[in-house]
């Protein structure tokens, strides 16, 4: 399922929500476990997990992005600035599991816009995949077709 991407007050939202047959512990621990985070963000990682802490963002070119987490719950909540815009999950236990939540809250809507939804999108089937145990989707051909669908989804608004 698309995200549910709309118009707010400080901008948009886009709120990605997916139900996991597995607990919620097990769940945040591929959200801030850098073993377990790596295998489905490489780029990401987890330095310093506490309101006010950060995760940092591997560039590529030897140097990092430190984003500031704004938001921390242990086992609940991780929130966190993305450029500009900022990256929230959130875990809901479930009788058979939990449901993860990610709402990204962006400022202005630009042409990279459905790059990162697509690129979002992508990760969090990797993540179920990755919890469920089977084989991991194709990113670029899975990517390639979340990206049509978001910039149509972008257009609608």
């Amino acid at each position: 399922m698309l995200a549910n991407v709309y118009k707010s007050e400080k901008g948009y939202v886009a709120r990605y929500e997916q139900d996991l047959e597995h607990s919620a512990h097990h769940a945040w621990t591929w959200l801030t476990d850098n073993g377990k985070l790596s295998q489905w963000f490489a780029e990401l990682s987890s330095d310093d997990l506490r309101s006010g802490g950060r995760m940092r963002f591997d560039m590529g070119d030897g140097t990092f992005e430190n984003m500031t987490i704004t938001d921390f719950s242990e086992g609940s909540v991780l929130e966190y600035e993305w450029g500009e815009d900022s990256v929230r999950f959130e875990i809901e236990p479930r009788p058979n599991g939990c449901r993860l939540v990610l709402i990204e809250t962006i400022r202005r809507i630009t042409e990279h816009t459905p790059k990162d939804l697509a690129g979002w999108h992508v990760c969090l089937d990797v993540v179920q995949a990755l919890m469920d145990g089977r084989p991991i989707p194709a990113r670029e051909d899975e990517w390639k077709t979340r990206y049509e669908q978001y910039v149509q989804a972008i257009q609608a608004l």
